[in-house]
């Protein structure tokens, strides 16, 4: 039954407590008031009616029991003169009503601190058969005791028996909260804004976009945090920086020799193996291309931001003149702006649609907004043989080659999918592979607006 419990509040929590950091806290921060507000007014407010009720009743009572001893006695037996005297000194309406009876008893209200503190006060002071209807007017209580031959009927002013006022501490005390709240949720929201811009600092640094503006604010853990951050991008920035540095280096050095293998082989007499040869040069600079790409990464440009139709366009027609052999479409593009590395980008998805075009006779090209708004896909589908189910994530190994589907004898390097996903990634986004409409793989791109 515990265990149910505990996993019933979780879920319960989880579903309807708010994900944000300044709604949480704000909630931390009123709920303890709130409770604390209701609590105190529950007490204060029984207390406070429980014995002003108390004692306005018995101060009444009191005049109505005088009012019967004066009319029971001989001296005082004018009806008259006692009803004139109860309205100038008491405020309140008497009459005696001769041979009337005391109505049937009514039931007991919902609320009923009023009734029973009357009859509690009637029963000891006056001893006397009562009635008392404290609903039937809004601004009186109507009181009746049977006296011999006669029934006397008060009606007294409501806010006499009863306390009225407690509307007073209430708005005081609800303003009062509100003001405080207000106050609270300021401060409260200033300290959570240096929060939300190292947050906001941290993703961009992770779709590869420059933070120059991001400077340590708030709480002293805060500034820490904030300047733990600031060292850890300036050290990634600089083992960036080194390793292209020396990946342009080890591009220039490899090249050289490859070069000088070209030109030696251009001098000699032609023949099949002299072109074995130059495609094996070919090869391995493309290899060297692939090796050296996978290295760099994402990293040595900046993001800017650029129109995704004819970025989309262009690659396209690339593809077509590459591919002429194949039925490539493109079946939809965006007329807007997304922040991008082009010419990685560029390579992410011209990947995706060689090794589509590699393996299939129908390839088709899109760019989507998902339903959000947030993110675009970019898919490209095929109807080639697809990739068991079991592999889709392990194509993105780097080096991975797959033995049956997706024609492995057709060479390269195994990287093309590696380099990808690293692009889309550098971007804040990713890409999924999942079985296509048109029969074999689609790719999908996904990128942050």
């Amino acid at each position: 039954m515990r265990f149910l419990f505990s996993f019933s509040l979780s879920a319960f929590l989880k579903t309807y407590m708010p994900t944000g950091l300044f709604p949480r806290s704000l909630l931390i921060i009123v709920m303890p008031v709130v409770v604390t507000q209701i609590v105190v007014a529950f007490v204060f407010m029984e207390r406070h009616w429980s014995t002003v009720t108390q004692r306005l009743s018995r101060a009444v009572v009191s005049d109505i029991t005088m009012l019967t001893d004066l009319r029971m006695r001989e001296l005082g037996g004018d009806g008259e003169l006692l009803s004139q005297l109860a309205g100038d000194a008491f405020a309140m309406s008497v009459a005696f009503l001769p041979g009337e009876s005391l109505p049937q008893d009514k039931e007991v209200p919902i609320v009923a601190l009023l009734h029973q503190s009357l009859s509690r006060e009637l029963s000891q002071q006056v001893g006397r058969p009562f009635w008392v209807d404290t609903e039937t007017y809004e601004n009186y209580v109507d009181i009746r005791v049977l006296l011999p031959g006669e029934v006397m009927r008060v009606l007294a002013q409501r806010k006499r028996v009863y306390a009225t006022n407690s509307h007073i501490f209430m708005i005081w005390m609800i303003g009062t909260s509100v003001i405080l709240l207000m106050v609270s949720g300021v401060f409260l929201r200033n300290q959570i804004r240096p929060i939300q811009r190292l947050a906001e600092a941290a993703q961009e640094f992770g779709k590869g976009r420059d933070t120059p503006n991001f400077r340590p604010a708030g709480a002293a853990e805060v500034r820490s945090a904030a300047a733990s951050f600031i060292e850890m991008r300036d050290r990634i920035q600089r083992q960036i920086e080194q390793r292209t540095t020396m990946l342009a280096g080890v591009s220039h050095d490899l090249r050289t020799p490859l070069t000088r293998l070209k030109l030696q082989l251009a001098m000699l007499p032609q023949g099949n193996e002299i072109e074995e040869l130059n495609t094996d040069i070919s090869e391995m600079e493309d290899m060297l291309d692939d090796y050296l790409a996978f290295a760099r990464g994402y990293q040595g440009e900046s993001a800017s931001m650029a129109k995704l139709a004819p970025f989309m366009t262009q690659i396209h027609h690339d593809a077509e003149r590459r591919w002429p052999d194949v039925q490539l479409r493109l079946t939809d593009t965006l007329d807007m702006e997304v922040a991008m590395k082009q010419n990685a980008l560029r390579r992410c998805v011209i990947n995706l649609v060689n090794n589509a075009c590699n393996h299939a006779a129908l390839v088709h090209v899109a760019a989507q907004m998902n339903s959000n708004r947030k993110m675009v896909h970019i898919t490209v589908d095929d109807n080639g043989t697809g990739i068991p189910e079991d592999k889709l994530e392990e194509v993105f190994r780097p080096f991975f080659r797959l033995d049956d589907a997706r024609n492995a004898q057709m060479g390269g390097t195994g990287l093309g999918l590696a380099i990808a996903r690293d692009v889309a990634r550098g971007h804040g986004g990713d890409i999924v592979l999942s079985k296509s409409a048109l029969g074999g793989l689609r790719a999908t791109v996904s990128l942050p607006v």
